[in-house]
């Protein structure tokens, strides 16, 4: 699959894969930050951003997209940056590709299954929600209130709405989402280790990295280091900006 993707900078092949929900505009400003010494591709992953849709979604298939991406593009060896789902992804490429991976960053997810009621909660609402019935974002903004109560989350998710001539869309892959969504939160299994240096980042509020989750993370990454941001959640790069690149920049020598 051809990825849309966003490219700055000069220097090493950088790679920065978002989130669940995401896309590489979420990343501009810290690749912006980081990229003095780096060519940073920033990928809209498949049913995301301007990426095209598919029905079919796993984590093989993502690192798949993302080998066809560094193939095309003659990048070599590259520097891999993963947030949550983007995140697994780049853990699965970097277990099945070593030799394409130089330095690994993972921020804010382990290679663990997870389950988060809230996402089926809201693919569900968004799957069942008449788009053609409103004329107005803020219509739909004030419509999403019931089901996501945060406005910095409800934000981010409706960065998704798209407005065409023929009214609003998603820009996701709403329906392969929800019908993936149990691969999603599916745990990162493999015989392969990825010896490689390899930085996990978490954020100090966020519940997705426990303390106990660092011998799984050592049995997949034996070289891994693992850092907190005190005043960080799961958004890491919305919330705790400043540190996170400190942390890349120190990481990445840059």
């Amino acid at each position: 699959m051809k990825l849309a993707y966003k490219k700055t900078g000069s220097g090493r092949p950088l790679i920065i894969l978002h989130g669940l929900f995401g896309m590489a505009d979420n990343w501009l400003t810290i690749a912006g930050r980081i990229a003095r010494n780096h060519t940073v591709y920033l990928l809209d992953q498949r049913n995301h951003g301007q990426s095209p849709h598919s029905p079919e979604f796993s984590y093989r298939i993502l690192a798949e997209d993302l080998q066809d991406f560094i193939r095309e593009h003659d990048l070599g060896d590259v520097r891999l940056i993963g947030h949550s789902m983007g995140g697994k992804a780049a853990m699965c490429h970097a277990l099945h590709y070593p030799e394409r991976v130089e330095k690994l960053v993972i921020v804010d997810i382990a290679p663990k299954a997870y389950h988060h009621p809230f996402f089926e909660r809201v693919l569900d609402f968004m799957l069942a929600l008449d788009l053609s019935r409103f004329t107005t974002r803020a219509a739909i903004e004030e419509a999403f209130t019931e089901v996501i109560p945060n406005a910095a989350v409800r934000l981010f998710i409706l960065k998704n709405l798209q407005r065409t001539e023929e009214g609003f869309r998603w820009r996701i892959n709403v329906q392969s989402l929800r019908d993936n969504l149990g691969t999603i939160f599916a745990a990162i299994a493999s015989e392969r280790r990825f010896e490689k240096p390899t930085l996990f980042v978490r954020g100090g509020r966020s519940d997705y990295v426990l303390d106990e989750d660092e011998a799984a993370i050592r049995a997949l990454f034996p070289a891994a280091e693992l850092v907190t941001i005190p005043e960080g959640s799961h958004w890491l790069h919305a919330d705790a900006e400043e540190a996170l690149c400190r942390h890349l920049r120190d990481y990445l020598q840059c």
